[in-house]
């Protein structure tokens, strides 16, 4: 029996990010999905908004079909 598994290479947070730290946001996704770690990829709202910035990750946590994403933000776009 197969585990549907998701191979994803930007964040999509639809606003649901959690601050744990300065620099350090917690997201959790519906199902299992797989990301790059140590590698910088694009954080986004939606999967069709513009990059809102560039992101780590540091961490990828799967447990009752849902996966945690630990990562620090590296840089922000800003129209400011």
């Amino acid at each position: 029996m197969g585990m549907p598994l998701e191979l994803n290479t930007l964040i999509v947070t639809k606003g649901r990010e959690k601050r744990v730290e300065e620099n350090l946001f917690s997201l959790l996704k519906e199902g299992y999905r797989l990301y790059p770690i140590n590698i910088p990829i694009e954080v986004r709202k939606t999967v069709d908004g513009e990059t809102t910035g560039t992101a780590v990750i540091k961490k990828v946590e799967w447990e009752n079909n849902s996966t945690t994403v630990i990562y620090q933000l590296v840089a922000l776009n800003s129209t400011n």
